[in-house]
Parts: structure tokens; C-alpha cells; sequence
């Protein structure tokens, strides 16, 4: 149950694609950072992120047909955030909703003083034009663009390595008809 998170808890998480094909998981952190987490190839074949003997503790990831599964292992205030199932098929990339995962908010009071008026909230503004008030930046759109961030990188990497693939086999070619040509000489 991801509302009742404790710490050390084994959370496990589901994804239903309805498509016999790989599949990713991705973090994203309370600042709206993306992490990368597993991918699972149609043969289930499982690749960690970069750091695999730390993330095989942290995590397992299986396959079942069409539902691919995460489990943290023993949960813990790192892991928080919202999770999503990523797959690509007909080169589009498809997200699946958030699944939020978060431990229970503590709540620390202050201690004050009698008749002392607890401080509201501050905004920071310049005198002149040139200093305009200092703002949050929009979570909705820094999601946006941590999010196209990442389908760039989904996008770019394999075109470099077709792109990469393709002088290798250029060469080879090369390489052969020059042979080809100096053993008919």
C-alpha cells in the first residue's frame, strides 16, 4: 500500500502495457529530477542503471508477458517519488502515470514564545526595475522540460548508435573492395 510507506518496507510496483515489448522504469525526485532506474528488454533481459551492483541490492525487476513489476527492497527516504513505466513503440515514447511513493510527512513545530507572532510568508523584491521580485519556479513546467529532457535522450542515443553503425559498416566496406581491388591487380 503506498499510502502506509515505512521505512524498510518492500514496495512493490506494476505496469500493464498490453504490449509484449521492453520497458523502463524512471524516478522522479522531489525537485522533479528523472532517474533512471531499469530497463527491461521483450526478452526480459534487464539492464540497471549505471551503477549495477547498487541498484541490483536496491531493486529487482521482472517481466510477465505484458506487466512488467519493480520492487525497492527495503524502502527508504531516497527513494521517494513518483515512479513511471516507460516504453517506445512505433517511435513514440509513452509514459505511464505517476505512481506517487512517499513516506509519511513529519511535522516539527517550532517552539515560540508567548504573544510572539509566528513569521508568514516572505517574498524578496528589489527596489529598482532591475531587481523584480524572486519567484518559484513553475513544478509543472520544470516537469515538462525534465520530461522532454528525457525523451531527447531516448530519441539521440540510439540515433547515435545507428549513426555509429552504420561508418562501421561503411568501413568494413571500404576496407573489403580496396582488398577486393589490390587482390585483382
Amino acid at each position: 500500500d503506498i499510502t502506509q510507506l515505512r521505512v524498510g518496507q518492500r514496495l512493490e510496483l506494476e505496469c500493464h502495457t498490453g504490449r509484449d515489448s521492453g520497458a523502463s522504469w524512471i524516478r522522479q525526485d522531489k525537485s522533479g529530477t528523472l532517474h533512471f532506474i531499469v530497463s527491461i528488454s521483450s526478452l526480459s533481459r534487464i539492464t540497471f542503471s549505471s551503477d549495477q551492483r547498487t541498484a541490483s541490492e536496491r531493486f529487482e525487476a521482472s517481466k510477465d508477458n505484458t506487466i512488467f513489476r519493480l520492487v525497492v527492497k527495503s524502502f527508504t527516504p531516497q527513494d521517494e517519488g513518483n515512479y513511471f513505466c516507460t516504453m517506445i513503440y512505433n517511435q513514440v515514447m509513452f509514459f505511464s502515470r505517476g505512481q506517487p511513493a512517499f513516506l509519511p510527512a513529519t511535522t516539527v513545530v517550532a517552539p515560540t514564545t508567548p504573544g510572539q507572532i509566528p513569521p508568514g510568508p516572505t517574498t524578496q523584491c528589489g527596489i529598482t526595475e532591475k531587481e523584480p521580485c524572486l519567484k518559484t519556479p513553475d513544478p509543472e513546467r520544470r516537469m515538462q522540460q525534465d520530461l522532454d529532457h528525457f525523451c531527447l535522450i531516448f530519441l539521440w542515443v540510439p540515433l547515435g548508435g545507428l549513426c555509429l553503425l552504420l561508418l562501421q559498416l561503411l568501413a568494413i566496406t571500404i576496407v573489403l573492395c580496396r582488398r577486393k581491388a589490390h587482390h585483382n591487380a
